[in-house]
């Protein structure tokens, strides 16, 4: 591990080195993770959020194989089956309309503001700008940037100069207020996941729609951290029961490759015209036959019904330790997104976390004193059981 350690940092840019815990990963299997030294860690945080169906999953694996040998890049001047197939499947699984692919979330939120903007072009001149909430994240490239609304991310990077047009979470006032400033779009997280795992409620989502079908403003859904089954449906907003004119995607959609995007309502899919927006290696040819695999895996293979069971088996596990510790104050989130709230210092979290790796159980920190989880989809009772018995260790 140690010569590992050094070479990361001789030759790879500081931009994590001091989130870097002190393994080195060799292979990934199922549900664990194994370092160089052959010690197997539970992956509760799945690279954040990204192995939905855990590690090497034999699907997953024979997908690759069969891509692999058929061909890995090919370009957007040729028709590409295996995305066509998954923007297919995508479309009809939420606004019936068509997808734009990406390799990214940050590169989703990109897509999204210039299809606002194309937006505002074609259909609403009189509009501009665009509100974000307060702590919602969006990803780190400029444009994207700008709609996150952490200052310790956004520091002091040039913007771009488009509005923005910052409200509170769940204040529906704050929310008509800014319709006075006529905006083009709105775009939220069902649940705000680096802000602290806050789960926005079915009322203010639903409040959120009728206000900008009113207004006639875009209703944008980031689901880069919350789709593909994290939350306990395909996508986090199906719970509050509304439809998005615009959804953002990524993470677990690619089965552990890039790949993410936005699909449009058919009233705005063709909003993009050649030459608008582009991307060299998306949509990758194999990172969309994996999106088919996991979407298999989810809905035809049962997986997300049964992932269902188990996080509702986790949270009463949660919901016990809350009971008889102290030291948590809060417990948040939806499905497989967790949010643990601990009371006291940053030090007690990330102390935590250290003792959680000695278990060999791997748990994300985000605001300094929660515990985040995003465990694969295929966690079973067993592996909750796991986590539970080392966690009281601690508390």
């Amino acid at each position: 591990m140690e010569k590992w350690a050094e070479l990361d940092k001789q030759f790879l840019m500081p931009t994590y080195q001091t989130l870097k815990l002190p393994i080195a990963i060799h292979k990934g299997e199922g549900n664990y993770l194994y370092d160089t030294d052959g010690k197997a860690y539970l992956d509760l945080f799945t690279g954040l959020a990204v192995n939905v169906v855990g590690h090497s999953h034999p699907k997953i694996v024979q997908t690759l194989k069969e891509q692999g040998e058929r061909f890995l890049h090919i370009s957007n001047v040729y028709l590409n089956p295996p995305a066509i197939t998954l923007a297919k499947r995508l479309s009809e699984a939420t606004t019936g309309g068509k997808v734009f692919f990406t390799n990214s979330g940050a590169e989703a939120t990109e897509a999204a503001i210039k299809l606002i903007h194309k937006y505002r072009m074609k259909q609403a001149p009189e509009r501009d700008g665009i509100v974000v909430l307060k702590r919602g994240f969006h990803g780190r490239t400029l444009g994207a940037l700008k709609l996150t609304r952490q200052p310790h991310v956004y520091q002091d990077f040039p913007l771009p100069d488009y509005k923005i047009i910052e409200i509170e979470p769940e204040n529906i006032e704050e929310l008509k207020a800014a319709m006075k400033e006529k905006p083009l779009a709105v775009l939220m997280e069902p649940v705000l996941g680096s802000a602290g795992v806050y789960p926005l409620s079915k009322e203010y989502l639903q409040e959120v729609q009728e206000i900008c079908k009113q207004e006639n403003v875009l209703l944008c859904m980031d689901e880069i951290q919350t789709g593909m089954g994290r939350t306990g449906t395909l996508f986090a907003y199906e719970q509050a029961s509304i439809q998005p004119d615009i959804i953002l995607f990524a993470k677990g959609v690619g089965g552990g490759l890039p790949l993410g995007g936005v699909i449009a309502k058919p009233e705005f899919s063709n909003l993009f015209g050649p030459g608008d927006h582009g991307t060299t290696f998306a949509p990758s040819p194999l990172s969309s036959a994996l999106g088919n695999t996991v979407l298999d895996l989810l809905v035809k293979d049962g997986l997300l019904e049964k992932s269902r069971g188990v996080s509702e088996y986790l949270w009463s596990e949660l919901n016990r330790l809350k009971a008889d510790y102290d030291v948590i104050n809060e417990l948040r989130g939806k499905g497989f997104m967790v949010g643990i709230v601990l009371n006291g210092e940053p030090e007690t979290a990330r102390n935590l976390r250290l003792k959680m790796l000695e278990e060999g159980i791997l748990i994300d920190l985000t605001q300094k004193t929660i515990i985040r989880l995003l465990p694969p989809l295929t966690l079973e009772k067993e592996d909750v059981d796991r986590f539970i018995t080392a966690l009281k260790k601690y508390l």
